[in-house]
């Protein structure tokens, strides 16, 4: 019997007892291919020794000193290659524990910024339906996720919603791509104007939307329409890459391949690789200029912030991602998940779609292809597809609520950066089956 209060109160999880390279071992001594990264974390797999060694390193030297007495060499360091690796002028991090404080420490910095400018009546924020940003409350009222959302909802500040991004879901069949786009910054502009441009602090959005609909890439111009009307109206952008950034699409911030810049960025994940827990915000300029030139501090803070050995840890993972240059190994084997993706499970009579860049991608699966009409969510498709791929020795990310929060299955892939393309052959063919054969039983 586990004391530990685990995810399920129903039952255990398997015992993890080690892990190397693209491999988790469980205490039986089975294998399983980590093809989803824990959830987009392992983005360098387990046990690189590089970052075994800088984390002992650290250790020895210092573990942990308290923000409010030291800086250390290693946060500077890790501050120093984020901010000359970011695009435009995010000059500035702030290190958080993980994602859901990263998310709200940027939308605490984001408040502060509009306080110390003189525009304290901007007090809300626009974000997407289907969206997932964090668990804490902050992070948790911002994302669009229903299902997450929905018994806590009384405790969430509120915040304006707009439509998602998804064109295979939403993009009507008398549009084009453009008219679709377009459609949706009409939207967003039109949801800016009837609140007021003077009450909002910033648009929140994944820039690939990870976990809740699985990898859903924005169509070509939309956040460059994000970003132009956010500049005409004053609002910060907020760009929320905790699982979608660090290389994970093939650039190290996937917004760089829609060619904008947002104000404020938040990362985790793929940033320490799972080696320790860490998250950060990176920041432009003119929002810690701001802060400089009025009160002097940003009235923040946590226990853990700039914790010496996660930044040591974080820090090699980013090394070794620009020495070895896995980026490009992430767009070359990107390209041939995706390629593989679409000619063996596009066939399948219940994949309704594969997307997603890089080695962030995701299939969704539907009843019928056609009309795109999702299972019946009471099957638990998703849960089913899951232990399938466990049992055959493959770690996948499937998730329910696709749709709406109740509707929808899919499945989130997103293995290490140092994948095999026979490994993404095992990823493929094992899903290939499970899909068959579970589908097949409802």
């Amino acid at each position: 019997m586990s004391r530990i209060i685990h995810r399920s109160l129903r039952s255990v999880p398997a015992m993890a007892t080690r892990a190397h390279g693209a491999y988790i071992f469980d205490a039986q001594g089975k294998q399983y291919l980590d093809a989803c990264g824990g959830a987009a974390v392992s983005c360098l797999g387990h046990a690189h020794p590089d970052v075994l060694a800088a984390m002992h390193r650290q250790i020895d030297q210092l573990a942990y000193a308290h923000t409010s007495f030291f800086t250390s060499d290693t946060v500077e360091q890790l501050a120093e290659q984020l901010t000359r690796t970011a695009p435009g002028d995010l000059n500035y991090a702030y290190f958080v524990s993980g994602g859901s404080e990263a998310v709200e420490t940027a939308l605490k910095l984001a408040r502060q910024y509009f306080v110390e400018i003189g525009q304290p009546a901007r007090t809300r924020f626009i974000a997407r339906k289907q969206s997932y940003h964090g668990n804490t409350l902050g992070a948790l009222a911002v994302g669009g996720n229903e299902w997450r959302r929905r018994q806590f909802a009384p405790l969430l500040i509120d915040v304006i919603r707009v439509s998602a991004c998804n064109e295979y879901r939403d993009r009507r069949a008398d549009e084009t791509q453009q008219q679709y786009t377009q459609r949706l910054l009409s939207e967003l502009e039109q949801a800016i104007v009837d609140a007021g441009p003077e009450t909002i602090i910033g648009f929140c959005a994944e820039t690939v939307v990870g976990a809740t609909s699985g990898a859903t890439p924005p169509t070509p111009g939309y956040l460059q329409g994000v970003r132009r009307l956010c500049d005409k109206y004053g609002i910060l952008f907020i760009a929320d890459e905790v699982m979608c950034g660090m290389g994970r699409t093939g650039t190290l911030h996937a917004f760089e391949q829609d060619r904008v810049v947002p104000d404020l960025v938040t990362i985790a994940k793929g940033l320490g690789g799972g080696y320790q827990p860490i998250g950060a915000v990176l920041a432009s300029e003119k929002i810690v200029s701001a802060l400089q030139a009025g009160s002097g501090l940003f009235q923040h803070g946590h226990t853990y912030i700039c914790h010496a050995t996660a930044a040591a840890a974080a820090l090699a993972v980013q090394q070794v991602i620009e020495r070895d240059h896995l980026l490009e190994a992430v767009q070359q084997q990107g390209a041939y998940l995706h390629k593989a993706l679409r000619d063996v499970l596009g066939e399948l009579s219940h994949v309704g779609d594969t997307r997603g860049r890089g080695l962030f991608a995701g299939v969704e699966l539907v009843r019928d292809k056609a009309t795109k009409t999702p299972f019946d969510p009471a099957m638990k498709l998703h849960a089913a597809i899951k232990a399938n791929c466990m049992a055959r020795g493959l770690l996948v990310y499937p998730m329910g609520g696709t749709l709406d929060g109740h509707y929808g299955d899919h499945i989130l892939i997103a293995p290490p950066f140092i994948v095999t393309p026979q490994q993404l052959d095992f990823v493929v063919d094992t899903l290939n089956t499970v899909i068959r054969e579970e589908t097949g039983k409802l």
